[in-house]
């Protein structure tokens, strides 16, 4: 491991910028599609057949989504957005039905709007893995970044009574959730709240299940302000370029990693 010490102002989240380059790659596939449908079918005097366009707006956005070299979940949704947009359009829903999505949406998945981070749930093979992990910390200060709906600190915080337990989340409904689960936890402290701006000086283990995108900016931040000997976890997600000092299987459905880095 690097003894260089980091400059705290490259430990940045990804901002707007990953957003606009899949609206881009999207629009792009329209336009593909549409500057070739629209002037074939014209001259043939024939209407646009919009089921068979939006399909190909699907595959021509999931072949420049892979050709990008994108998530695997971006190529999904490059590829059903268009399909689904024109389904959606064929039936009388009410508008305000669209409104009531785009507001439950955005309260439980609220970072991944601004940073690529979207709502996974540890589950509590992974919980139990983590106390197991961190058994020989006695009075353990434990963050969670990004906590979810307390999957991990709550039943945490039953096994470990005598350790303190912190969770940082921003999504209003997520939040909300895991506060009612942690607020008869006495050793509980359920914060709103960006995970970038928490102070990460303060805890002895820093968990986090976030996604690929975060990772790098994220152990920046890590690097410069946990202390030496404190614990490093992440769930799934490896730091890139940077070897795991342990990476521990989790006997669970999903095959779950946690990757373990000693500052």
């Amino acid at each position: 491991m690097s003894s260089q010490q980091p400059d705290p102002t490259d430990a940045s989240p990804p901002l707007l910028g990953p957003q606009l380059r899949q609206l881009a790659l999207q629009m792009a596939a329209v336009l593909a599609v549409l500057s070739l449908a629209w002037p074939y079918y014209g001259i043939r005097n024939e209407e646009l057949p919009w089921p068979q366009t939006a399909f190909a707006i699907g595959g021509v956005a999931l072949f420049f989504a892979r050709l990008t070299r994108q998530a695997w979940w971006w190529w999904l949704i490059h590829a059903l957005f268009a399909p689904l947009a024109w389904a959606a359009s064929t039936m009388a829903i009410d508008p305000g039905w669209y409104l009531l999505l785009f507001i439950v949406l955005l309260l439980v998945y609220r970072g991944a709007l601004g940073g690529q981070i979207p709502l996974y749930l540890s589950n509590r093979p992974t919980a139990a893995a983590l106390a197991a992990i961190t058994a020989d910390l006695s009075k353990m200060r434990f963050l969670d970044l990004g906590a979810g709906l307390a999957s991990v600190l709550s039943p945490l915080a039953v096994q470990r009574p005598e350790a303190h337990f912190t969770g940082v989340e921003n999504a209003p409904l997520t939040w909300l959730v895991g506060r009612l689960r942690t607020a008869r936890r006495t050793n509980c402290d359920w914060r709103w709240g960006d995970l970038w701006r928490a102070d990460l000086g303060g805890y002895d283990v820093v968990y986090a299940f976030l996604s690929p995108a975060p990772m790098a900016a994220l152990w920046t931040k890590v690097q410069y302000e946990m202390r030496p000997g404190t614990l490093f976890i992440s769930n799934s997600f490896p730091v890139p370029a940077i070897a795991a000092e342990q990476v521990i299987e989790v006997d669970d459905a999903r095959q779950t990693r946690l990757y373990c880095y000693r500052l």
